[in-house]
């Protein structure tokens, strides 16, 4: 589903943020991301949906190469996938069911499909009720519950989530927490990058562990070889 095969990424100005990084995401599986700032997270979700591309070695995700993807082929692969952030990135003048609409209006989807997938993706986050509520009337577990919504509309293989509860208070860490192992457990793969080490530790998921720019430790490590790329499918 997701594999990184020996992936470093340099950056012009700040240098190496990721150094020989080799993993895989299986299907509806979840795993956290975890390490100190600075440690490489962002970069791997980063790579993980191709907003940049590797300095050496390989991502594939859903059979899709970086080294070889084409920018409509990106395109199309992010349709695939749900991307959910720590400061929620919603339009302020738009209401939750308009900042959900928007994800599948700039993919072109028919008019008539459009309303009654935002209603099915917020009622799945709770937030059924509050659809004509606009953000700065939401709390702030709400409003990251309307971008979880939005990464859902489209029915992603996949979320990839970069501190999703980073900005919340203890309350609504645990529902948003909540949220995405329901969403876990309906069978969406989950790759979730977090510093609350709490939330870790209540669950037996696989744990990646990160320190500066290197995987130091992953809890689904066999001892197996990681799979060559054309290996892959």
């Amino acid at each position: 589903m997701i594999q990184f095969f020996n992936v470093s990424k340099e950056y012009p100005r700040t240098g190496l943020a990721l150094i020989d990084a080799t993993f895989r995401l299986h299907k509806g599986e979840f795993a956290f991301l975890t390490g100190p700032s600075g440690a490489g997270k962002s970069t791997i979700l980063r790579l993980a949906y191709f907003e940049d591309r590797p300095t050496r070695g390989e991502v594939r995700v859903s059979g899709i190469s970086s080294n070889e993807a084409s920018r409509t082929e990106i395109a199309k692969l992010r349709r695939k996938l749900g991307i959910v952030f720590q400061d929620f990135r919603l339009l302020e003048d738009r209401s939750a069911e308009a900042n959900v609409a928007f994800a599948l209006e700039v993919i072109g989807t028919r008019r008539d499909q459009i309303a009654p997938r935002v209603q099915r993706a917020l009622g799945q986050v709770g937030l059924g009720s509050k659809m004509k509520s606009f953000p700065r009337e939401l709390s702030g577990g709400e409003q990251q519950r309307v971008a979880i919504a939005r990464a859902l509309v489209n029915d992603p293989f996949v979320l990839v989530a970069d501190e999703p509860t980073g900005n919340l208070d203890e309350r609504a860490t645990r529902g948003v927490f909540q949220l995405l192992r329901d969403i876990n457990a309906s069978g969406t793969a989950v790759l979730m990058a977090t510093h609350n080490l709490d939330l870790v530790r209540r669950t037996d998921y696989r744990t990646i562990e990160m320190d500066h720019g290197r995987i130091v430790y992953d809890t689904a490590d066999t001892g197996r070889p990681v799979l060559a790329p054309e290996e892959l499918t």
